[in-house]
């Protein structure tokens, strides 16, 4: 019921949807950066949808397991094997005892998490075992994964039991999510964004360059956000107030190089913000790195409703067709 770590990687950390009702006490949401991917993750190999899970930046992972499970990932584009048996993104597979899991750099992306039959079994911290870097608890004691760390697994279900048995002959699922699920990842991407509430305070002429004009991701880059180098967006207004901000803020500092908040972000802040990606988008914001360009395409409040309403509704059909499969 364990697997320990060879090779932590880069960043490897142990998440699951992240922390609510507790942003008016400073603690971040937190969670997987792409709680969609983890969520389908967590259902192609018969967990909740919710079970913690690994996060996996820019690969160099490693890890020997001790008994049979069954185990998928999503996100960038990765380097999978099991063995010496690759593993593409969405599809779950068997992994044998004494056997090793590696995830290599990706060609696009940053960003993976793999899903393991049972879910991570690590204690709950304020309603979830995702790990808080800055605050040092969730997770394996509140830190990234090191050598000869030992992962320990929940109990296999019956949905992950009657995957073993539906693989027992082909190890390597021939069923899949969709693509755009498991490897929300392009080399040009374009992130949908909505008015920020600071909009009107800017000129006319900053807001058309935020979309006529590509960003450059910096080094500076993390699960707090990711701060954008190109033309700079300068704020004429007042100074503002501290108020509450979330993933998916485009906040814009005195310098005029737009940052994007991400899941980790700081509960509030005094930076105007000029726009807020679309939740649905927060997978593809998740996956930029440094060096990636990205531009931003306006689009209204309704239509961000209607993708995410139409996200959920999909992700209810996907789950009810591999409840029946997995009966």
């Amino acid at each position: 019921m364990t697997a320990t770590v060879s090779a932590p990687g880069f960043l490897t950390t142990v998440q699951d949807t992240g922390r609510t009702g507790f942003r008016n006490i400073g603690v971040s949401h937190g969670g997987a950066l792409d709680v969609h991917a983890l969520r389908v993750a967590n259902l192609l190999v018969g967990n909740e949808p919710s079970a913690a899970a690994l996060e996996i930046t820019l690969g160099g992972l490693r890890l020997r397991f001790e008994d049979r499970r069954v185990v998928t990932w999503c996100g960038g584009a990765f380097d999978v094997k099991i063995g010496e048996t690759r593993l593409s993104a969405g599809h779950p597979a068997i992994v044998e005892s004494s056997e090793q899991l590696t995830i290599e750099r990706p060609e696009i992306g940053c960003r993976g998490w793999l899903a393991v039959s049972g879910g991570i079994d690590v204690p709950e911290v304020l309603g979830s075992r995702s790990t808080d870097l800055r605050a040092q608890f969730g997770g394996m004691d509140g830190r990234q994964l090191r050598v000869d760390d030992v992962l320990r697994f929940g109990p296999i279900g019956p949905r992950s039991d009657a995957v073993l048995s539906a693989l027992a002959t082909h190890r390597v699922a021939s069923w899949f999510a969709p693509a755009q699920w498991v490897s929300p990842v392009s080399r040009n991407p374009i992130l949908r964004v909505m008015r920020g509430s600071e909009w009107p305070r800017f000129d006319p002429e900053v807001r058309g360059i935020l979309f006529r004009e590509p960003f450059t991701v910096t080094s500076q880059a993390d699960r707090m956000g990711v701060r954008l180098e190109g033309p700079k967006l300068h704020f004429t207004g007042d100074d503002l107030a501290s108020e509450a901000v979330s993933a998916g803020a485009v906040q814009v500092p005195p310098a005029g190089h737009p940052i994007i908040l991400l899941p980790d972000c700081q509960t509030i802040g005094g930076y105007p913000k000029l726009a807020h990606v679309i939740t649905v988008d927060l997978p593809v914001a998740a996956q930029l790195r440094p060096g990636d360009q990205v531009q931003f395409q306006l689009v209204r409040l309704a239509e961000a409703h209607e993708l995410l309403i139409e996200r959920a509704r999909q992700l209810t059909v996907f789950r009810a067709a591999i409840s029946l499969a997995y009966q």
